[in-house]
């Protein structure tokens, strides 16, 4: 059981994360709260008193998901100058929390309950120097399929159009343009074409539902308000054309997926974003296991491919690797990235280490 410490702890720790990645307005939260939240109120001894862990339950992103929600709907504008960057100054931070937490325990409160809902389509840029190597490597044809997929907005990857360092994919009239602060070589241009794009979750959200959609809006950090309106646009997106996204588990859905007929001349390409780190230790070796036996089946005509964007917990980036069979299965490491998307590295270079699930509790908080 959590301590008063950790409790407090675990604000520090995302402090850390938000500054090393250009979030101020969050990281002065975080550091308001693990210095002056009291149990004054139902908000403050719910904190305080928390029983598990902390960090692994993202218990501030938990709070704060659940105070931007406020913002949103208008419900309190001295909390709006907090999020709008306009208030730093720690006591004034830690007054207007503590006044929050007494006047809206009740809207706070049921934000605690559950996780983090996120779901980002600025990851999809990452994703897609992923892609672009296999497409180099095997074909433009690719069959896609994602888990841990949450609302499927990554889902619409094929209809996003991408600026990479100055190279241009996608739809020309697409309403979305994912265009990350960019450092390293432009992507490669090669044809590429995504077939089909099918995800599964454990428990996948319908963003079009109006309350849905709110949850993931709450969930984007307000430093980033291009974030906000890309999230929004691309649910708008998912109203007027919906994707193929299941609820199932991650391994009985890969193992299902490839056991199905695969059409020549297509490779079949599993791809995730920041979800490694939360399957269970079995989900993630049976996926292992399904990936290493149909990559020993693949052929020239009939590849196999891999893409992943997952937390380097060493530099608190994310990695994006991509490997593929025919051949030796090595992972290559293509590119370095925000974990929002919202700038990328692509110097890249060949990366020999396995895919690992994380320790329990050596969870990033996005």
């Amino acid at each position: 059981m959590a301590d008063e410490q950790t409790n407090r702890g675990a604000f520090l720790i995302q402090q850390h994360y938000c500054e090393r990645n250009a979030a101020p307005i969050y990281a002065r939260m975080c550091a308001a709260v693990a210095a002056g939240v009291t149990r004054d109120s139902a908000i403050g001894a719910r904190v305080l008193d928390w029983p598990g862990e902390p960090t692994r339950d993202a218990l501030p992103l938990r709070l704060f998901g659940g105070l931007h929600a406020l913002v949103l709907a208008g419900a309190d504008a001295g909390l709006a100058e907090v999020y709008a960057g306009r208030v730093t100054d720690p006591g004034a931070i830690s007054a207007t929390l503590e006044r929050v937490f007494a006047d809206h325990a009740a809207a706070l409160l049921p934000w605690l309950d559950g996780p983090p809902q996120t779901n980002d389509p600025g990851r999809s840029g990452a994703l897609m120097l992923g892609l672009i190597a296999l497409a180099q490597r095997h074909g433009p044809k690719i069959e896609l399929l994602e888990i841990g997929s949450s609302a499927g907005l990554n889902l619409l990857i094929d209809r996003y159009r991408f600026d990479l360092g100055g190279t241009v994919y996608g739809p020309a009239d697409s309403p979305v343009t994912i265009r990350p602060a960019w450092s390293g070589p432009p992507a490669a241009s090669v044809p590429l074409d995504i077939v089909s794009v099918r995800g599964c979750d454990i428990n996948p959200m319908d963003a079009t539902d109006p309350a849905v959609a709110a949850r993931l809006a709450a969930f984007v950090w307000p430093d980033t308000p291009e974030r906000l309106a890309r999230v929004r646009t691309a649910i708008a997106m998912l109203g007027e054309r919906g994707v193929d996204l299941v609820r199932a588990d991650a391994a009985d859905w890969v193992e299902a997926q490839l056991a199905e007929p695969q059409a020549a001349g297509v490779t079949r390409v599993l791809m995730h974003s920041v979800v490694w780190q939360y399957l269970p230790e079995p989900v993630a070796q049976r996926i292992r296991t399904a990936m290493a036996a149909a990559g020993a089946r693949a052929t020239a005509d009939r590849p196999l491919g891999w893409v992943m964007m997952e937390p380097d917990r060493s530099v608190g980036h994310q990695n994006i690797r991509a490997r593929s069979w025919p051949g030796d299965g090595a992972w290559e490491l293509v590119a370095t990235a925000h974990a929002h998307g919202t700038w990328v590295d692509s110097g890249g270079g060949i990366g020999d280490a396995p895919l690992v699930a994380l320790p329990e509790g050596a969870r990033v908080a996005v």
